[in-house]
C-alpha cells in the first residue's frame, strides 16, 4: 500500500492572481500566494498533494485541464472571468472523470452584472461552492474528498 499523497490541483484563472490588491472589498485582502500556502495545508490534512496554480492565459489552463483528464487527477476551479463565456473551458471540463469542484470567492449570482449568472463549468461539476470567501476553496477540497471517500 502506497503512503503518497493523491494529487489534487486547485486552478484559478485571470486576475486571481492580484487576490489582496484588486478589490478587496469583494475578494477580500487574501494574496494568491496566501491562498496557495492555505490550500496546501488544508489538502495535506485531507491527504492530497496540492499543486495551486494560476494563470491569465486560456491556453494554459485549457492544457492544466486536459492533463488532470488524461491523469484522472480532481480539480477544484476558479474559472473566473472565463466560467461566463469560454467554451474552451467547457470542452475542457467537460473531459474530467475525477471530481471537479467550481469554487468562486464572491457568489456570482448575487453580482449585479447579468454576464456573471451564467456559468459554462457549472454542468460539469461535482460541486460549486461560492460566496464563502477564501474558505470556499476549504470547502472544495472537503468535497473533493468526501466524493473520493464515496467511489
Amino acid at each position: 500500500m502506497s503512503n503518497a499523497l493523491k494529487q489534487v490541483l486547485v486552478l484559478n484563472g485571470p486576475n486571481l492572481g492580484r487576490l489582496g490588491k484588486r478589490q478587496p472589498e469583494i475578494y477580500g485582502h487574501t494574496t494568491h500566494d496566501e491562498l496557495a500556502a492555505l490550500c496546501v495545508d488544508w489538502g495535506h490534512g485531507l491527504g492530497f498533494a496540492v499543486d495551486v496554480r494560476q494563470t491569465n492565459h486560456e491556453g494554459d489552463m485549457v492544457d492544466w485541464l486536459n492533463a488532470a483528464a488524461d491523469k484522472g487527477i480532481p480539480v477544484a476551479l476558479n474559472a473566473a472571468a472565463w466560467t461566463h463565456y469560454s467554451y474552451a473551458i467547457y470542452d475542457a471540463c467537460a473531459q474530467l472523470t475525477a471530481p471537479l469542484v467550481e469554487v468562486h470567492i464572491s457568489e456570482p449570482l448575487e453580482r449585479p452584472e447579468v454576464f456573471r449568472h451564467t456559468s459554462v463549468v457549472t454542468p460539469h461539476a461535482t460541486a460549486v461552492v461560492a460566496g464563502k470567501g477564501i474558505d470556499g476553496y476549504r470547502e472544495a477540497l472537503e468535497v473533493i474528498a468526501a466524493k473520493l471517500g464515496d467511489a
